[in-house]
């Protein structure tokens, strides 16, 4: 039976007015909080610094990616940007920069492709600001480079991006070197300032005695050196050495020793110094001095089967003695005038171990010798492209790392983009090669010193100090 509904109107006297029926509210439910994150992204502070600074002290290109994984390991561990660039840690030091081969400029390509000689792994970085500059040299991964309208050196971090500026070359040019091949062929290295916490600059040039160094935010470049000619140089915990041109002479490039550049002798043993090829390596925390001298007992009737070497470990703070060191165990030497490397094959199997990657002046420049048979071997040999006369067949791809090795230890040829096994010595009859290599090197202009006449002298915008400790031989 349908119930009767209720009346709409108010209720009358003595009639009881019925109670609401709807449910009565249920009690509200508190927020539950979300559950508290979980995995590598909870660590703990303490954790994540711990396994920051292992990782850090591995290489600081997998730290930089160790803090763009999680913003919460980005926010608890330090920037890797060091503005001045002194701190070593912070450098990608064991990259190499290799080269492509097709005879295009790092500057014109605007990218670098990057080699870490422990891992093997390779990265391409994109840096469209070299397009203004030259690359001029290496030290421990830093960039650096020289602008090609005003003169003013930079060393670019690739991979953090920062730049530390230096004032320009020009006026020394004019004062000191004056010889515009010289100038396209110079050299720079990253030592640690010795007079604050900043890095220094220093710049030498072939066939050109003088080697000259400035300081971020300075004013001038520095004379530190007149008359000193350098051929293999080393940068070694912060500071420069190299060999003295045509001598046995090691000296102290940067910064200048009171008593003295000269800090040690090779000796003579191995004959004349014009017989001879000297080299600084640095392998492991150690630096080696290598000498590259003939052999009176030839293992074999070719060319490049007259050469022997010697090593020693160069302990630099007991008076620079010299321990002769008989085999490299995994590592293997690569020896240029420019600069030497020092690798592992145990990190790069395709590099044979306890050996020694060097050049001579022959059509087929590269050399394999093996410390431990005394073997020697021409890995090149089928990758001749020219025989100093006419092309005799194309580039053969893919290079191998120990290509890429040695044309990052010759400079010339890696700033142009040519692989040294190749390219070391440019046939004349190549005349688009070299059109296009004089059309890069002109793009380097050295503008002019400004002059104003005061008292009827010239005085230069820009001067060039001599620093007053210039030791000479």
């Amino acid at each position: 039976m349908a119930r009767k509904a209720a009346p709409l109107g108010p209720a009358t006297a003595g009639q009881k007015r019925k109670a609401p029926s709807l449910c009565p509210l249920a009690a509200a439910r508190a927020r539950v909080p979300p559950p508290p994150a979980s995995g590598w992204a909870s660590l703990p502070t303490d954790l994540t610094l711990l396994v920051a600074c292992r990782v850090l002290a591995a290489d600081v290109v997998d730290y930089i990616a160790f803090r763009g994984a999680c913003s919460g390991w980005r926010v608890c561990t330090p920037s890797p940007r060091d503005p001045t660039l002194r701190q070593r840690h912070l450098r990608p030091r064991g990259w190499v920069a290799l080269c492509g081969g097709d005879a295009v400029r790092p500057d014109d390509a605007g990218e670098v492709t990057f080699l870490h000689t422990r891992t093997a792994r390779c990265l391409r970085v994109s840096l469209p600001e070299l397009r203004r500059y030259r690359v001029v040299g290496f030290t421990d991964g830093l960039l650096i480079l020289l602008h090609k309208r005003d003169t003013t050196v930079r060393v670019l971090h690739p991979f953090t991006r920062v730049a530390v500026d230096l004032p320009p070359l020009g006026p020394a040019y004019h004062e000191v070197v004056r010889n515009r091949i010289s100038m396209l062929g110079m050299r720079a290295a990253v030592c640690d300032a010795s007079a604050a916490a900043t890095i220094a600059v220093v710049v030498w040039f072939p066939w050109t005695p003088g080697v000259l160094s400035a300081v971020p935010f300075g004013q001038v470049w520095e004379v530190i050196h007149k008359d000193m000619e350098l051929l293999n140089t080393l940068p070694f915990q912060g500071r420069l050495y190299g060999f003295l041109r045509l001598t046995t002479k090691i000296v102290q490039v940067y910064p200048p020793n009171p008593l003295g550049p000269v800090v040690a002798h090779v000796p003579d043993k191995f004959g004349r110094p014009c017989h001879c090829e000297y080299h600084l390596v640095e392998s492991g925390r150690d630096m080696l001095l290598v000498v590259q001298h003939e052999n009176v007992k030839r293992e074999g009737t070719e060319p490049w089967q007259c050469y022997a070497f010697a090593m020693f470990r160069v302990d630099i703070s007991d008076r620079w003695r010299l321990f002769p060191v008989i085999s490299l165990g995994n590592q293997a030497l690569f020896l240029h005038m420019d600069r030497c490397l020092s690798v592992s094959a145990k990190d790069l199997p395709s590099i044979r171990s306890n050996s020694v990657y060097f050049s001579v002046f022959l059509p087929d420049h590269v050399v394999l010798h093996s410390l431990s048979d005394r073997s020697f071997e021409r890995p090149t040999m089928l990758c001749q492209v020219h025989n100093m006369k006419e092309r005799i067949r194309p580039s053969v791809r893919p290079f191998t790392i120990a290509d890429h090795l040695l044309t990052y230890c010759s400079h010339r040829e890696w700033a142009r983009g040519l692989m040294f096994h190749e390219y070391n010595g440019v046939p004349r009859c190549f005349d688009n090669l070299w059109k296009k290599i004089r059309a890069q090197d002109s793009q380097l202009r050295i503008p002019r010193t400004i002059r104003g006449d005061t008292n009827g002298k010239d005085n230069f915008l820009y001067k060039i100090n001599y620093v007053s400790s210039v030791h000479k031989e």
